[in-house]
């Protein structure tokens, strides 16, 4: 079982019990999923570029990447509906909880001046949206053998009805908020 796991088991659970007086232990929020999406415009162009964001994605999350497609034309963007524009993987259980572990205590301190991540990046019904600029930061990538700096979008799902449970959450498996 992942450190995160035990830890929500464990110390978690009663902290929230403690600060938002739940009267049954199914009314604590938890981590649903985690959704890691990667948009590659070029991919437009260059079907290759699409192929290395999602061997980049598959080898951070250590699942499978889906590719996602263009809902509608756009002409100014010189996209076609139906074409393939990006990726995105879906964690949950066991991988979810070792992924967000990584991210926190590996990954983010590895950005170039890290003070911390958005602390207002919640969406008012308890999920919080997370940018990276680069996927360098993941110490899986090898540096060599990146052919382009991509960024990544990485939502945290959770059963909170609000925002401020979904932030002491966060905030107890240790998220680095900005002061």
């Amino acid at each position: 079982m992942s450190r995160l796991k035990e830890m929500y088991q464990n110390e978690i659970v009663d902290a929230m019990t403690k600060k938002f007086g739940y009267k049954n232990i199914m009314e604590v929020p938890k981590l649903d999923k985690i959704v890691i999406n990667m948009g590659v415009g070029e991919a437009k162009d260059n079907a290759k570029v699409l192929d290395s964001a999602v061997r980049d994605l598959e080898i951070i999350t250590g699942q499978k990447a889906v590719l996602t497609k263009a809902k509608k034309s756009v002409a100014n963007f010189k996209i076609r509906e139906g074409m393939a524009i990006g990726c995105k993987v879906t964690l949950r259980g066991e991988k979810m909880y070792e992924f967000a572990d990584r991210l926190i205590n590996l990954a983010l301190p590895r950005v170039r001046d890290f003070r911390g991540v958005n602390a207002n990046a919640f969406d008012g019904r308890g999920n919080y949206a997370l940018g990276i600029k680069e996927q360098l930061i993941f110490p899986e990538i090898e540096y060599d053998k990146v052919d382009k700096v991509r960024g990544m979008d990485v939502i945290f799902v959770t059963t909170a009805k609000t925002d401020e449970e979904a932030r002491e959450l966060l905030t107890l498996f240790n998220m680095p908020f900005a002061k």
